[in-house]
């Protein structure tokens, strides 16, 4: 099989090297850059890269992928799309022919889409941005997703288990051109659900909490918003808007609705916690928590935030047992949180003072 990796590039010079190593099991590199002002090109040119240079206005994340595509040659057999600021794991070409079989349209496969300040993984999800070479178009300004636009039914996703993905973005990069892309999204297509939901999260991020409300209320409504999880998190982010605006008895009651959306994640439960602990609610904080914690498996999906699964869920219960004057308890989960985040000195700091506190006492 003929394998072509194809990206996009601005002002990535500082990520070219890692990338193209991360790369060169592909047979082909192509990228489309969009306007550098620094090395990008000539430093991708000298790796061995096929670069075009052209302007996209206006710009669309879309139109940038699309024009990629155009790069890379018909007699390829499977496109890999990635960024200059995300790394393969060594392998992944292996991994990748083993898994794809004649026919197939897509691959998924494990995405590290963040990193937590010690090195651990964030935010983990199953991506799926390779792809046979014919009957696929990126669609939406951003938050682009593949679409099969072929004859008949695209073949079918394989599941590549092996490879990894890790995202180490710049943070210095705005991303400030979001908002104003998905709201020409949602006016582009106002009937798709995921764009809607994309852009009150995108109000919360920038602290329009009635526009996040009622963009999210919205979502709800729509005849094609069936997916438990996403409309979960349209209520947490409904619950979080209120919370800011000071209106905590509502905020308490769109959490409530959240988990019963969704019982079978972790966040709405760490969420209501969260509430109830700045409200001082101890024995509400222990009952949504060890909810949490009885979920064990971690799901696939891009709504897998990375406090549910981190040290965040066993402070809280450790906090909420001192409180209620249960330190043994508290000494065992205040444990379990720094288990998960070796490094944090207030969690190191809890545990001292747990253990003089317990000292002589039974377990």
């Amino acid at each position: 099989m003929k394998i072509c990796v194809y990206a996009i590039s601005k002002n990535e010079g500082k990520f070219v090297d890692r990338w193209m190593d991360s790369m060169s099991e592909a047979d082909q590199v192509v990228v489309l850059d969009t306007g550098s002002t620094d090395d990008t090109v000539e430093k991708l040119r000298a790796r061995g890269a096929q670069v075009e240079v052209e302007i996209i206005s206006p710009w669309r994340f879309d139109a940038a992928r699309n024009r990629s595509l155009e790069l890379v040659p018909q007699d390829v057999d499977i496109c890999v799309c990635t960024d200059l600021d995300e790394v393969f794991h060594p392998g992944w070409r292996t991994a990748l022919e083993a898994a794809w079989k004649p026919g197939a349209g897509q691959a998924t496969y494990r995405y590290t889409w963040s990193f937590n300040q010690d090195g651990s993984e964030g935010v983990v999800f199953w991506y799926e941005k390779i792809h046979a070479r014919r009957g696929y178009r990126w669609t939406h300004p951003v938050h682009e997703v593949l679409t099969w636009v072929g004859e008949g039914t695209p073949g079918p996703m394989v599941c590549a288990e092996g490879i990894q993905l890790d995202h180490h973005p710049d943070p210095n990069k705005s991303r400030g051109q979001y908002l104003p892309l998905l709201e020409l999204s949602v006016a582009e297509d106002p009937e798709d659900d995921r764009n809607v939901h994309y852009l009150g999260r995108e109000y919360m991020f920038h602290g329009r909490w009635d526009d996040c409300i009622a963009t999210l209320q919205h979502h709800l409504t729509m005849p094609r918003a069936v997916w438990r999880d996403e409309r979960c998190a349209s209520m947490r982010f409904i619950a979080r808007s209120y919370a800011r605006k000071g209106e905590q008895s509502l905020a308490r009651d769109w959490y409530l609705r959240a988990v019963a959306e969704a019982p079978h994640l972790r966040e709405p439960y760490v969420d209501l916690a969260l509430l109830l602990y700045e409200q001082e609610q101890w024995e509400g904080v222990l009952y949504f928590t060890s909810c949490a914690l009885a979920i064990r498996e971690r799901p696939r999906t891009y709504i897998c935030e990375a406090e549910s699964w981190g040290s965040l869920p066993y402070d809280l219960r450790s906090i909420a047992f001192y409180h209620t004057k249960r330190k043994g308890q508290a000494l065992e989960a205040a444990r379990s949180a720094l288990e998960l985040e070796p490094g944090n000195q207030r969690l190191q700091g809890n545990v001292r003072l747990l253990e003089q506190e317990t000292a002589g006492q039974p377990q």
